[in-house]
């Protein structure tokens, strides 16, 4: 097996070499903790990173547009809005994972065939695309037959890089929002130095993104938000309950340790199903966001458009905010113990602030956690970070 502390990858987007660092106990450092360079970095990451929000919360309110337009015109939706309201709001009062998340209950039927060459080529060995049929039904029954319809998100995706000896311990991915390409993830991530360290990687696709979006979906994600904040909701669900059957599959395939990152939507993802399966031996949420209804506060124009369709609906915001507590991990305690959970956070991040990954950290006992000086696309010092997260994960997976 490749040495796993040896020298990370040149990240695929050039950076400025200016490290971060570990939090103290107190958290994030402050502004005059930090150096001339780091706040130099810290400062302009972040302007950039306003440009990037406001395309993604433009993108975002689109999606939320129809569903407004038919609210409007059909007053008889807002009583329909207001029951999903109380259906979530009830399951995120009782604090009980099993019951807003069932398990699968049957072994899905997995089918593998050889990935394309470029895939093969980026992993330098070999590469398997999974699909299935998800097992998944809506959490609320009055949503259920619209939720069966989506007959593409329907079929999960996921895609397997696997070493020819046998099963390894395997990191799994999930992206981030609109990030769904296995390339893009793959060199981001660095998932080719991890896969020479030993580790199988799987690349988990989340609902409605790639070829899991319905036909005449603008972009990859659209699903997520078209239906509103309940059609939100179950994309959680969905998502939790898609990835347990992906456990099961690497399970009955021998595999016995398993660890889980994922980025952006995808750590909110990640830190959820820490609170929902104890299947997985180490759990690291990168640049998370894990209080949605606070983000989108300061998401304009979407913020925007959310206030307008609490109008339309006559829906309380505190309410409002208080039902979406039932897909968020701060509703639910972790199952992964505090000495394998990393959270990894930008000090410029502006579409998911900082301030959102150590609201998770507090909730978290205060684990380890780890920061860098740049925004959320733009990782400075990833390379640190990426060396920190191996050994973090090797005392658990080797």
């Amino acid at each position: 097996m490749t040495e796993p502390f040896q020298a990370p990858p040149v990240p695929p987007i050039p950076v400025p070499d200016v490290a971060g660092a570990d939090a103290t106990a107190r958290g994030l450092p402050r502004r005059v903790d930090l150096t001339w360079q780091q706040r130099l970095v810290v400062d302009a990451s972040a302007i950039a990173d306003l440009g990037l929000r406001t395309t993604i919360a433009s993108i975002v309110g689109a999606a939320m547009l129809p569903r407004l337009a038919g609210a409007a015109w059909h007053p008889s939706r807002v009583a329909t809005e207001e029951h999903a309201l109380d259906f979530y709001l009830d399951l995120a009062a009782k604090h009980d994972p099993e019951l807003s998340f069932p398990a699968p209950t049957a072994a899905a039927r997995v089918s593998s065939r050889p990935a394309n060459p470029v895939a093969t080529w980026m992993a330098h060995g070999e590469v398997r695309n999974l699909r299935f049929q998800s097992s998944f039904e809506a959490i609320n029954p009055a949503l259920r037959d619209q939720r069966r319809g989506y007959t593409r998100n329907n079929v999960v995706h996921a895609q397997h890089w696997v070493h020819k000896d046998g099963p390894h311990p395997t990191l799994c991915v999930i992206h981030g929002f609109m990030g769904s390409p296995y390339l893009l993830n793959g060199l981001f991530f660095a998932l080719p130095w991890f896969y020479r360290s030993g580790y199988d990687v799987l690349l988990y696709t989340l609902p409605f993104h790639g070829p899991r979006a319905e036909k005449g979906s603008p972009y990859s994600g659209y699903g997520y938000f078209a239906d509103g904040m309940a059609g939100f909701a179950e994309a959680m669900a969905q998502a939790v309950h898609d990835f347990r059957s992906v456990l099961d599959y690497l399970e009955h395939t021998g595999v016995d340790r398993i660890a889980l990152t994922g980025m952006s939507l995808g750590g909110y993802t990640s830190a959820l199903i820490a609170s929902v399966d104890d299947r997985i031996q180490a759990v690291i949420p990168n640049v998370p966001v894990v209080t949605p209804e606070a983000a989108f506060d300061d998401w304009f124009p979407a913020n925007k458009l959310v206030s307008l369709g609490n109008r339309i609906t006559r829906v309380d915001k505190a309410k409002s905010d208080a039902a979406t507590m039932f897909h968020s991990p701060l509703n639910y305690q972790p199952l992964i113990p505090r000495d394998r959970r990393l959270i990894i956070a930008g000090l410029g991040d502006r579409l998911a602030p900082p301030q959102q990954a150590e609201i998770l950290w507090k909730h978290w006992d205060r684990c380890a956690f780890h920061w860098f000086p740049g925004n959320h696309i733009l990782h400075v010092s990833q390379p640190d970070y990426l060396r920190r997260m191996t050994r973090f994960l090797h005392p658990f997976m080797f």
